[in-house]
């Protein structure tokens, strides 16, 4: 089975804080950008630049990044939604500018006018400026997307043919304008990706468009199926493709105005990280440290984030990592540690063999 080559968008510090508490100090979120530099993850979004009335959280993240040391090495992005957005994040070059040139539209009208306070139609509208400036900046390549890709809270299912013709749409007017389209977002706020759809939606655009070979998935986990429609992904694309995941450390996350809060998350950054290491995936990402920046997520916010690798350890696949036969019965979240505190956090519980279980030959 030969694989597409995967990449991972790290979105906790903005997908994931801009449903969190108001009340997070800038000094916690210095702390937390800090540590999760250190997780050799490729690319890190530190926030988005939009107004406090509609998303409070990211009010202070001028303070932010103004106390925070970038590391080398790592590509930093941010979300801007309009002119005064990109004024803002100019203070800070080090931020990643826009790359290729994307148009993008939802299925869901409902939500844009909740999310953006702007309209389907006004996304549409705003299509021809976009090919207009990057044809002439002299682009060579664009990007086209869709948003509420697969389904919405306020306004049901899409189809495929649904998500076909939106993207047709922009594809037509990118091709007019003599510039190439490589590149696909599929954007899912409300978490209504489906292993099943994802791979029928992917089979039609590499049917149809077999030059796009760029994809960007941004899946929420609302209903439980992010991590399964992002294998869904891989397996659906082959070596000749790139892919893009956004996903968030602690599997936290959800946009303020899509009906679920909290509730929404996306996949968790460890999770994924795993799956990748165990279906044989290269990735920079180093885990171990990742479950430790987790575990430092979970302080600040007061309660247990829903990733779940943070809590039950990596698959131990070698040897040196396999738990002690004779570890205790293990019964908690706290006990379950054991794999990066030791088996200490156990030794209250009981071992109910009459004997010591001897080691198990290995190979």
């Amino acid at each position: 089975m030969s694989y597409p080559r995967v990449h991972l968008n790290e979105e906790v510090m903005r997908e994931g804080m801009q449903i969190e508490s108001v009340d997070i100090s800038v000094e916690d979120k210095v702390e937390l950008l800090t540590l999760l530099s250190g997780c050799g993850l490729e690319a890190i979004n530190v926030g988005s630049f939009v107004s406090p009335r509609y998303t409070p959280q990211m009010a202070n993240l001028e303070d932010v990044l103004r106390k925070f040391t970038p590391a080398e090495g790592t590509d930093y992005y941010c979300l801007v939604m309009n002119q005064k957005g990109i004024e803002r994040a100019a203070e800070f070059p080090w931020l990643r500018p826009a790359t290729q040139p994307t148009t993008v539209a939802h299925l869901c009208d409902t939500f844009v006018r909740r999310n953006m306070n702007r309209s389907q139609a006004d996304e549409i509208a705003g299509w021809s400026a976009t090919v207009d400036r990057a044809r002439e900046a002299g682009a060579s390549a664009g990007t086209i997307g869709v948003g509420a890709a697969w389904g919405s809270n306020f306004e049901g299912a899409f189809t495929t043919a649904q998500r076909l013709d939106i993207l047709r749409r922009q594809h037509e007017l990118w091709t007019q304008a003599g510039i190439r389209v490589t590149g696909m977002i599929f954007a899912d706020p409300m978490g209504w990706c489906m292993p099943h759809w994802v791979e029928e939606t992917l089979e039609a655009v590499r049917a149809e468009w077999p030059d796009i070979t760029r994809f960007t998935q941004h899946l929420h986990d609302s209903r439980g199926m992010a991590l399964p429609s992002v294998y869904a992904t891989i397996r659906s694309l082959d070596e000749t493709c790139e892919v893009w995941f956004d996903v968030t450390a602690g599997g936290i996350g959800g946009c303020p105005y899509c009906g679920n809060g909290r509730a929404t998350g996306m996949a968790a950054t460890e999770d994924v990280a795993m799956m990748l290491q165990a279906m044989g995936i290269d990735s920079p990402v180093d885990l171990p440290r990742l479950i430790e920046f987790v575990v430092r997520l979970d302080q600040v916010l007061g309660r247990s984030t829903p990733g779940r690798t943070s809590k039950a350890g990596p698959l131990p696949l070698r040897p040196g990592d396999f738990y002690d036969p004779n570890l205790p019965l293990v019964e908690t979240y706290e006990e379950a540690q054991h794999f990066r505190l030791g088996p200490a956090v156990a030794e209250h519980q009981i071992r109910p063999w009459r004997e010591p279980i001897p080691q198990p030959q290995t190979t």
